[in-house]
């Protein structure tokens, strides 16, 4: 009879954007994927690096580990996601994202004038998933679910016992994630939170995408679903739709737009490429001025 083992999860916290990436491994098979990797970027001096990227390389290497898929839960918009680099490093792995992607792409080819040269149908990925579809790494069974509501195309990745929620869910003392980016929707989200993540079994490991360490604790990354039934102090059983978006919608009003949101997004919606280099060899990132990123956030005249 087999074992059907728990698949083994190790974190790996970047600091700069607080942001946690997993690499989640195949104990039977040695197959692997890494979920949500970060690239170094530096927005005054306009530098990449992938020195977080690399240390996640080394672990899959020192481990032995095939690395099947690279798994965005988003198109992030406080990080720049190392996916393209870790892609051309390790032979066979995929990129994947919710199909949603789409939509985000869509809205923001204006934002950032990249003209109907760039496609928005989400070619530049290797795999659109599907709301509830399914897909292996290694013997470990994978479950896609679509978890709207902070973003268009937020998804969570359901393996085994664990589920990995990308910003829809935070710790229990750190609530929700915000709603106020283009396609965002607070009702949506908390929809997504209550349908969809608390209808797992309570015993369920969560794996969040980010801690802001609230009262300066040190970062967590791993919750279960019943602890967040029972202590979200955004969304638990007993807090209604209506009073989420109440809460949400005034929170939202008062968070600045996210330092990166800029240099990231229009990178994530690439799949982690930079934009091509100019005629000069150099790259650029463009700087909308007075875009409208959030509804709080109008631009200067508005």
């Amino acid at each position: 009879m087999r074992s059907n083992p728990a698949p083994r999860v190790t974190p790996f916290f970047h600091r700069g954007s607080q942001t946690f990436s997993y690499v989640v491994a195949d104990p039977e098979s040695g197959h692997a994927a890494i979920v949500d990797p970060c690239l170094d970027f530096d927005m005054a001096s306009g530098r990449t690096g992938v020195a977080s990227a690399t240390e996640l390389l080394g672990f899959v290497r020192r481990e032995g580990l095939a690395v099947d898929w690279i798994l965005e839960t988003h198109a992030h918009a406080d990080h720049l996601s190392a996916a393209a680099w870790l892609k051309r490093e390790i032979p066979g792995a995929r990129i994947a994202i919710g199909a949603g992607i789409r939509d985000v792409q869509k809205t923001f080819r204006p934002i950032f004038n990249l003209g109907e040269h760039f496609p928005v149908d989400g070619s530049q990925f290797d795999h659109l998933f599907a709301d509830r579809e399914r897909f292996r790494i290694g013997t470990l069974e994978a479950e896609v679910i679509a978890v709207p509501g902070h973003t268009r195309d937020s998804i969570a990745y359901r393996i085994r016992d664990a589920v990995f929620v990308g910003d829809s869910l935070f710790m229990p003392d750190g609530g929700t994630a915000r709603c106020d980016f283009p396609g965002g929707d607070a009702a949506m989200l908390y929809r997504s939170i209550r349908e969809r993540l608390y209808a797992l079994p309570d015993e369920t490991r969560v794996f969040v995408c980010h801690d802001y360490q609230p009262g300066g604790r040190e970062p967590r990354c791993e919750t279960t679903i019943g602890e967040q039934r029972r202590a979200n102090i955004h969304v638990r059983d007993d807090v209604s739709e209506e009073e989420f978006v109440a809460m949400r919608t005034a929170r939202d009003a008062t968070l600045a737009v996210p330092a990166l949101i800029l240099p990231s997004v229009q990178v994530n919606i690439r799949a982690g490429e930079l934009p091509p280099p100019a005629g000069n060899g150099i790259r650029y990132l463009v700087l909308p001025l007075d875009a409208e990123l959030t509804p709080s956030h109008p631009p200067v005249g508005d």
